[in-house]
């Protein structure tokens, strides 16, 4: 055999040697696993919004679905027992963390396993709810982002005052179950009532038939104004909570953006996507080793101000040109 035939064949073997070698190595990757648990339902563009922006921050730190990452998503759609349902599924599947967004979520999943590690988003009360031993050091199995400042509600109070200076009476809408930090806000809201001349009321709701008395029973009185919580269950329920503000005549401020893109007056709020971003780091450090106890949880640093002109026309409410201008977004 010449040289060069030989050189040929012999190349040839070894690339047809290696090549398979490569293929089975790569086959032999190991697959991590993930779960994630939202408060959105499945079908809620707003909670593949957050699945999408998740997917692509942990694509950019190197985890890639099916290829080196399984993520097992659950959609509770604000109902309880879904959460708790999903939560169980989501550690018998043994994965080796969950992403959890909103309080409902993270309460799930806890009660479910000690020792499974959390990520959390959306959360107002780490500690009150006896998620974190403290926000710098969370010491156990969680740790994550919060949604709370302290004077946020009274923030939003003003905000809506200054829209609709004729208000005297604000109702703050909640579901005691899946909002049980709402006391945190309350304080802050009632503190600011007086400067402001307005009386605050609580409008407990549990399901949409409440939500439908409770807030036509409360427009019967003219002058009011609804305060939306941050809320899993008022999030999944926001069409009907709008559409019943736009039919009742009553102004509304609420927690985030996608209220106001949906036709709500206005929000005030966290930039929720953010926060998904940041959870896909820690999920990249734990899974490269780190304790979620060792990862401090994360305030709010970053608030918008969104509101919807086409709205507050409808409502008959003339929002000065100083106000607009402080406004992150203006939806037209």
């Amino acid at each position: 055999m010449r040289r060069r035939e030989f050189i040929t064949t012999f190349g040839s073997a070894v690339v047809a040697t290696a090549w398979p070698l490569a293929v089975r190595g790569q086959q032999t990757a190991p697959m991590r696993r993930i779960g994630v648990l939202m408060q959105y339902a499945e079908g809620d563009p707003e909670g593949q919004i957050r699945a999408k922006a998740l997917t692509e921050e942990l694509e950019k730190l190197g985890w890639k679905a099916s290829l080196n990452l399984r993520i097992d998503y659950r959609w509770a759609g604000g109902d309880r027992d879904r959460f708790r349902r999903h939560a169980a599924e989501l550690v018998k599947l043994k994965n080796e963390l969950v992403v959890a967004v909103s309080t409902p979520a993270v309460k799930a999943l806890q009660r479910e396993s000690k020792t499974i590690p959390i990520i959390f988003t959306q959360v107002s009360d780490p500690i009150g709810q006896d998620m974190v031993e403290s926000l710098p050091k969370p010491g156990g199995a969680a740790t994550g982002f919060t949604n709370y400042d302290r004077a946020i509600g009274g923030k939003w109070l003003e905000l809506l005052k200054q829209v609709s200076p004729t208000m005297t009476r604000a109702a703050v809408v909640f579901n005691p179950q899946t909002a049980p930090y709402t006391e945190l806000y309350l304080r802050s809201i009632e503190a600011a009532a007086p400067a402001h001349t307005v009386g605050v009321t609580v409008a407990q709701v549990h399901d949409a038939a409440e939500i439908e008395r409770a807030l036509t029973e409360f427009a019967k009185v003219p002058g009011g104004g609804l305060i939306v919580m941050t809320d899993a269950f008022t999030s999944v329920h926001r069409k009907q909570i709008i559409d019943l503000a736009a039919r009742l005549g009553l102004p509304a401020v609420y927690p985030y953006r996608y209220y106001v893109a949906d036709g709500g007056l206005m929000s005030y709020g966290i930039d929720q996507i953010d926060q998904i971003r940041g959870a896909a780091l820690y999920v990249d450090r734990i899974l490269k080793g780190e304790r979620p106890g060792d990862l401090p949880v994360q305030a709010p640093t970053k608030f918008q101000l969104v509101v919807n002109l086409k709205t507050a026309k409808a409502l008959g409410l003339k929002i000065s040109e100083p106000f607009l201008m402080r406004a992150d977004e203006v939806v037209e």
